[in-house]
């Protein structure tokens, strides 16, 4: 059975010390990919959860509007469930591009420094 992934690296990384990490972790670099991380994701967090609480609050306190046949047999009830998923998927999507751009290459020097590769 053949696959297509390349066979795991030899190579051995040497491992960074305790004092490496802290000194990393203090580093401007590491600082600006933790900032890029959380500008993204906590304004997305707290608005998905947001929209979330907003749906769970419209299902129990307004029943007539949610029930409000838009066609067929098809409400806004269910019209703003579907939304929770596609809301989730759109942010999942987003975030995975997000990262490969933006988090990934700023993490990949971090670790390739610190393995002793630059």
């Amino acid at each position: 059975m053949a696959t297509d992934a390349p066979p795991p690296s030899q190579e051995q990384h040497r491992l960074p010390s305790t004092e490496e990490f802290a000194e990393v972790q203090q580093s401007a670099e590491f600082g600006e990919l933790r900032r890029s991380f959380r500008s993204f994701a906590f304004p997305l967090t707290i608005a998905f959860v947001a929209w979330y609480l907003l749906y769970v609050l419209l299902s129990n306190y307004a029943g007539d509007f949610m029930g409000t046949k838009l066609f067929g047999n098809i409400n806004v009830a269910l019209v703003l469930g579907l939304g929770q998923f596609v809301t989730t998927f759109l942010i999942a999507w987003w975030y995975s591009r997000h990262a490969a751009a933006k988090l990934d290459p700023k993490a990949e020097a971090i670790k390739t420094r610190m393995e002793g590769g630059a």
